[in-house]
C-alpha cells in the first residue's frame, strides 16, 4: 500500500514536504518507491556490467532488503532484475559544501531518560547545476526544496521513518522500530570536493549507508559490526555518521584520509559532531581555530559542548542548542538549516521543522518510525 500526502511547505515557500508511506513486502516498497522516483524523473543509471553483477550479489549477501527492493524496480521498469547494463538503485552523491551539527543526548544526561539526538541539515539553497558550477536549466528548482519523509513498514523486519533530500532509497535521517537512529554529516568540510566522477560501486553508498544501518540493525553493537563488515564507497566527498541506539549507546563513524575506519565514542556523556574528523580532533577543549573555509565547523562542536557538557538537558533546551549552530540568515551565506530534526530513541520517533524561507520554519512534525 502507498500513501502520499503534503506534510509542509507550499506556494511561495522555499520547501515543499511530502509524506510517502508504503507498506507490503520488501518487493513491492521497491516497486513503489521506483514509480514514485519515475514520476519525478528519475531513470535507472548506466553501470559497467562486471561492477553491477557484483552489486547484485553483494546486496543478496549483505543486504537482503535493498535487493528485494531493487527486484520491484525492476518489475516497475518491465526490466530483468538479473539485467547487468543498469543500476536500479539511486544516485548517492552529496555535493560538497554541505554543514551540519549534531548532538547526542544519553538518557542519563536528559530531563526524561529519554535518548535523544538533535541534528541541523544545513545545505545550498541553489541548483544541482549551480551547485556544480554552471547556470541554472530553466525551470529548475533548487535540490533541496523537495524533501521527503518516508515510512516504511515491510511485512517482514523492522519498519524506519527516513528524511531523504532527494534520494529515495538513500537519506540523510532515519531512525527505525527498534529506536536505532542513524544520521550523516560531511566529515571534512576544509578538504570536501565535488565528485568528478558518479557511477554506482560495490557496496553500500554513502547516502545509502543510514537505511542499509535501520534496515538491518536493531542496535549500536550490531551497527558496528555492520560498518566494519561492510563494504562502502563515498565518491570523493566523505561522511561521517552519528549512530544512536534505544539502550543509551552511541558512536561516530568515519574513516580517516588513509581509509582506516574510525569508531569514535565519548562514554556517558553527550557527542557533539560538526564536520571535521573527530578521530584528528577528539577533544573538544582544544580545537584549531576557523577558517575561511571550514563553516565555522570548530566554533560550533565547542558551542555545543559548552553547552551540554555536565548538565542535564531537557528536550527544549536540546531544541535551543540547535538553533544556537544554525547558519546565519544573510544573503552573503548561501547555505540554510533546512531542516533541524531531533530523535527519541525511546519513542522511537523524529520530530523535524522544515525551511520555508528566511524566518520561516513549518510547525513541528512528529513521525513514528511504524504505523501506530
Amino acid at each position: 500500500m502507498k500513501n502520499l500526502t503534503q506534510v509542509a511547505g507550499g506556494a511561495g515557500d522555499f520547501q515543499l514536504v511530502r509524506h510517502l508511506t508504503l507498506t507490503g513486502s520488501q518487493f513491492e516498497i521497491g516497486r513503489a518507491l521506483t514509480e514514485e522516483a519515475r514520476r519525478l524523473g528519475w531513470s535507472p543509471t548506466p553501470a559497467a556490467p562486471e561492477v553491477n553483477r557484483a552489486r547484485r550479489i553483494w546486496f543478496e549477501r549483505h543486504w537482503p532488503q535493498h535487493n528485494a527492493r531493487m527486484d520491484g524496480a525492476a518489475a516497475a521498469l518491465g526490466l530483468d532484475p538479473d539485467q547487468d547494463e543498469l543500476a536500479l538503485d539511486g544516485l548517492d552523491v552529496v555535493p560538497a559544501g554541505s554543514g551540519c551539527s549534531a548532538l547526542w543526548v544519553p538518557p542519563q544526561a536528559s530531563t526524561d531518560g529519554h535518548g535523544r539526538v538533535g541534528r541541523n541539515y544545513d545545505f545550498f539553497r541553489l541548483t544541482t547545476s549551480e551547485v556544480m558550477g554552471s547556470a541554472p536549466e530553466p525551470g529548475e528548482l533548487p535540490m533541496a526544496s523537495r524533501p521527503y519523509v518516508i515510512t516504511t513498514i515491510p511485512d517482514e523486519g523492522l519498519s524506519s521513518t527516513v528524511i531523504t533530500m532527494s534520494d529515495l532509497d538513500g537519506c540523510m535521517d532515519a531512525i527505525n522500530s527498534a529506536g536505532l537512529a542513524v544520521m550523516l554529516l560531511i566529515a571534512d568540510f576544509e578538504s570536501a570536493e565535488p565528485p568528478e566522477h558518479v557511477s554506482p560501486q560495490v557496496g553500500v553508498g554513502s547516502v545509502q549507508l543510514p537505511r542499509f544501518l535501520v534496515d538491518t540493525c536493531e542496535n549500536a553493537d550490531q551497527a558496528k559490526q555492520a560498518l566494519l563488515l561492510a563494504k562502502q564507497y563515498d565518491h570523493g566527498t566523505p561522511l561521517h555518521y552519528l549512530v544512536a541506539d534505544a539502550h543509551g549507546q552511541a558512536f561516530v563513524w568515519e574513516r580517516g584520509l588513509d581509509g582506516r575506519e574510525h569508531i569514535i565514542e565519548f562514554g556517558d556523556g553527550p557527542l557533539c559532531v560538526t564536520n571535521h574528523l573527530l578521530h584528528r580532533n577528539p577533544d573538544p577543549m582544544n580545537l584549531p581555530g576557523d577558517t575561511e573555509a571550514s563553516f565555522g565547523t570548530y566554533e560550533r562542536l565547542r558551542t555545543l559542548y559548552e553547552r551540554s557538557k555536565g548538565v542535564t538537558l531537557s528536550p527544549q533546551d536540546l531544541r535551543d542548542s540547535l538553533r544556537a549552530v544554525r547558519p546565519a540568515e544573510d544573503p552573503a551565506v548561501p547555505f540554510r538549516t533546512l531542516w533541524s530534526t531531533v530523535f527519541d530513541t525511546a519513542d522511537r520517533t523524529l520530530s523535524t521543522r522544515f525551511y520555508l524561507g528566511d524566518g520561516r520554519y513549518s510547525e513541528e512534525l512528529v513521525f513514528p518510525a511504524a504505523a501506530r
